[in-house]
């Protein structure tokens, strides 16, 4: 009884196999060698809820228009700047008080793309008054 190798039986449900094998593996490289994909996230910041949302929606429309996944968008807390000041300009009078607040309303969309179609994402028009800051994290 000397050393006898053991090979594999080649029944074709093993050939059938090792093809399927082969070729997920040549899929895999495939993507690999295409461009990464990367998590996205574009904050939306402005006083005018109206032109957030606008610019909110133009966005995804145009990530929707490329066939990404969006996730959004997201409407955070409010942030409500208050200052409270006297209305008389000297200290004379009775103590009025005025009182100004500013609202500021955030939105935030993920977006999960490759990082050359996001400069034609965030191409649209974007309405006065909304700050846009885009972050991209590699997975």
């Amino acid at each position: 009884q000397g050393s006898a190798h053991h090979h594999p039986p080649q029944s074709s449900r093993y050939l059938q196999w090792n093809t399927y094998t082969m070729q997920k593996t040549k899929k895999v490289q495939q993507t690999s060698e295409e461009e990464h994909f990367h998590r996205i996230r574009i904050t939306l910041t402005g006083c005018n809820v109206k032109r957030l949302e606008k610019v909110s929606d133009d966005l995804i429309r145009a990530a929707h228009g490329q066939k990404l996944s969006v996730r959004g968008p997201v409407r955070l807390p409010t942030k409500v700047l208050r200052i409270t000041t006297r209305k008389s300009p000297c200290g004379n009078g009775t103590s009025t008080y005025d009182r100004f607040e500013m609202r500021l309303h955030k939105r935030i969309v993920d977006l999960h793309s490759p990082s050359s179609i996001v400069k034609d994402i965030t191409a649209i028009t974007i309405e006065p008054g909304v700050d846009i800051e885009v972050t991209i994290a590699q997975n």
